[in-house]
């Protein structure tokens, strides 16, 4: 009875114990070729070592029940608990899992990267770390937002870094009476001298609407991303100072009386 159990599963048995070792190197050697393509695709350190690690777990664990197989080992069961099992998780995780997988197409399709200054679903700051549930970006003001990956995938992204430049969409009101020509050249002047404004695109100012007391004016100088609110409040600043010593008279919001705006 022995020799004829030892006829049988021997052979298995050996034929697994090799089909083991022979796995164990081929799924390490696998792992470390898929680190080295996710390296070469830009992909962040800490999301690459959980990368490597969830392949090579997913690769082993597939060995292993590849094994058992050979061995002559009933896996059917075990495969039904275990299903059983991942369709619970699964379910008690569903939010978690659908980051994770926006996560996954971030890193892809990478619609943007650490240091793009990005606005997604409103919130607007620079990228400074795409981690595996969330992505997490720190506004102008200094606050660090961490925003699911999930939204991210969900929403519109903007990303203000991909061309080098953006455009700001700055307006004012003048008086109708007022020379537009004389107007534009005298903040064009200004913007010029503005460190932060780029002088190739070259800015824009024109007529954006006619409003029932006033003109409004577009302003439209390119800058750097991170400079956004510097050059915002530098234009605006210079535009009022500018405004105040050539004596040009502004629409008030009433749109009744013209009056001299202030230093």
């Amino acid at each position: 009875m022995a020799a004829e159990m030892a006829v049988e599963y021997l052979p298995k048995l050996a034929l697994a114990v090799l089909l083991l070792l022979i796995g164990f190197k081929l799924t390490n050697k696998l792992s470390r070729v898929l680190e080295r393509v996710l390296l070469q695709m830009g992909m962040n350190s800490s999301l690459l070592t959980f990368s490597r690690s969830l392949a090579d777990i997913g690769l082993k664990g597939l060995l292993l029940f590849t094994v058992a197989a050979v061995a002559g080992v009933d896996i059917t069961a075990f495969v039904a608990v275990l299903a059983a099992a991942g369709f619970a998780i699964g379910l008690a995780l569903q939010g978690s899992l659908s980051n994770f997988a926006a996560g996954i197409i971030i890193v892809l399709f990478r619609p943007y990267k650490v240091g793009d200054w990005i606005e997604v679903d409103g919130k607007f700051g620079q990228v400074e770390e795409v981690e595996i549930f969330n992505t997490v970006i720190v506004t102008p003001g200094n606050k660090t937002l961490i925003i699911p990956n999930g939204k991210v995938v969900e929403n519109v992204v903007t990303n203000y870094s991909k061309k080098g430049h953006i455009r700001l969409e700055l307006s004012i009101s003048i008086p109708y009476s007022e020379s537009f020509p004389k107007l534009r050249q005298i903040i064009l002047q200004e913007l010029f001298q503005i460190e932060a404004i780029l002088k190739d695109p070259e800015p824009e100012v024109g007529i954006e609407s006619f409003d029932s007391h006033s003109l409004k004016l577009a302003i439209r100088p390119f800058i750097r991303p991170e400079d956004y609110w510097q050059a915002t409040f530098e234009v605006y600043a210079r535009i009022k100072s500018a405004f105040h010593h050539q004596n040009i008279p502004v629409a008030y919001s009433d749109g009744v009386e013209l009056g001299t705006i202030g230093l």
